[in-house]
């Protein structure tokens, strides 16, 4: 049984302890977060995937950290249960410890989000170390880490050819003091291996179903998107066609005289 009162960083060790799965979807927006708080989620994850979902960008690079903290504080401002993370976006992170630190508190303290999600392992330890020392939780990122893109080449799968270095860098944001971390798109006998092995959760998008809990883009499992949409993603409704359906209507009954009504409509009587 979840708690009713706002979520903490502490409830997630508990949650894989009992066994209880771990739930995640993002959002940008009021209305969503509202939405999602209300629905009982656990965590609420201001993602730089904003920059595909809101933006209509091609990779999540060219987000900056004024845009995540626009976001986060109107999503933080909307929940009262769900535990609110904050993507580091691109270049936010990577130039240096004091760089890092500054980004991350500016975060939490503009936006009330609880903690902060970092892309990477055995390369960030230091920059995780350094935050979370300073008093700001943080969610790790590990395997196929969309930031990453142009040095991947795209985003394929990761941990088949690099397996080690995969599980190695799980390990590394442990030790560095994530209080869990995300498993994107890795084959899920790695991951299940690696939920088995890690004291913290494991959040799992396209990792199978032995992570500690999963995480999807609101949009997608929406499908809000019409056409194709990754292998691990599962629509629970198809709001993208209902929404065309919906707009082809009004547009038809604005233009036949349908709407208004008088029911729909102010008198002087």
């Amino acid at each position: 049984m979840m708690p009713e009162r706002p979520l903490a960083v502490t409830d997630f060790k508990r949650m894989k302890e009992q066994k209880t799965r771990i739930t995640a979807l993002t959002a940008y927006e009021a209305v969503f977060a509202h939405l999602l708080d209300e629905s009982g989620i656990d965590i609420i994850l201001v993602g730089d995937s904003l920059a595909n979902v809101f933006q209509g960008r091609d990779t999540t690079l060219p987000v900056t950290i004024e845009q995540m903290i626009y976001h986060g504080e109107i999503v933080a401002r909307s929940v009262k249960r769900a535990f609110v993370t904050v993507d580091m976006p691109f270049m936010s992170f990577q130039i240096s410890l004091e760089d890092a630190l500054r980004n991350a508190g500016r975060l939490v303290k503009e936006t009330g989000c609880k903690a902060v999600k970092l892309e990477g392992g055995t390369d960030i330890i230091k920059t995780v170390r350094h935050i979370v020392t300073a008093g700001i939780p943080v969610l790790g990122h590990v395997g196929m880490t969309p930031q990453s893109v142009n040095v991947f080449g795209g985003y394929g799968l990761r941990g088949k050819e690099n397996r080690s270095q995969v599980m190695e860098d799980a390990f590394a944001v442990e030790e560095a003091g994530a209080f869990a971390v995300v498993l994107e798109k890795i084959p899920k006998e790695l991951a299940a291996e690696i939920t088995g092995k890690l004291a913290i959760p494991t959040i799992g998008i396209g990792a199978g179903p032995e992570c500690d809990g999963q995480i999807l883009v609101s949009a997608d499992m929406l499908g809000l998107f019409l056409g194709n949409q990754p292998r691990f993603v599962r629509r629970y409704a198809e709001l993208g066609n209902l929404t065309l359906e919906a707009f082809r209507r009004y547009i038809d009954e604005v233009r036949s005289g349908a709407f208004p009504t008088d029911k729909e409509s102010y008198s002087e009587f």
